[in-house]
């Protein structure tokens, strides 16, 4: 069996994300997102076909979602859902130290089927 730290041997600084997999299955992917001050692109959105649910573990950051007029300010231990096709953005990550998420992308089917054995 072998151990894994999330925040363990972080880079100072990067040109982009990194996006580390660290459990994949056919209904969900689990991984790890390291930023060092990048955001999305001005004028962009990120729409995504999965619901995911985003943990910060490390750091600080801004999403924004389509239509709201108010930020989401995260700070570790915040986590929020992004339904699927839901249009959101990245508007800001810490540039002074690295921000770690924890994401759970999973297929709406998938969770409605949950939700009814609870």
């Amino acid at each position: 069996m072998e151990s894994r730290n999330l925040v363990a041997h972080l880079p100072e600084a990067l040109d982009g994300e990194i996006f580390d997999p660290l459990l994949t299955q056919p209904s969900f992917l689990l991984e790890r997102i390291l930023s060092t001050g990048q955001a999305t692109p001005p004028g962009q959105w990120l729409e995504q076909d999965r619901h995911e649910w985003v943990l910060l573990f490390a750091g600080a950051a801004t999403l924004r979602f389509e239509g709201s007029e108010e930020n989401l300010d995260l700070k570790p231990g915040d986590y929020a859902l992004i339904p699927a096709g839901c249009r959101h953005r990245v508007e800001w990550t810490d540039p002074n130290q690295p921000t770690v998420w924890l994401a759970l992308h999973y297929s709406p089917a998938h969770s409605a089927e949950a939700s009814s054995n609870h």
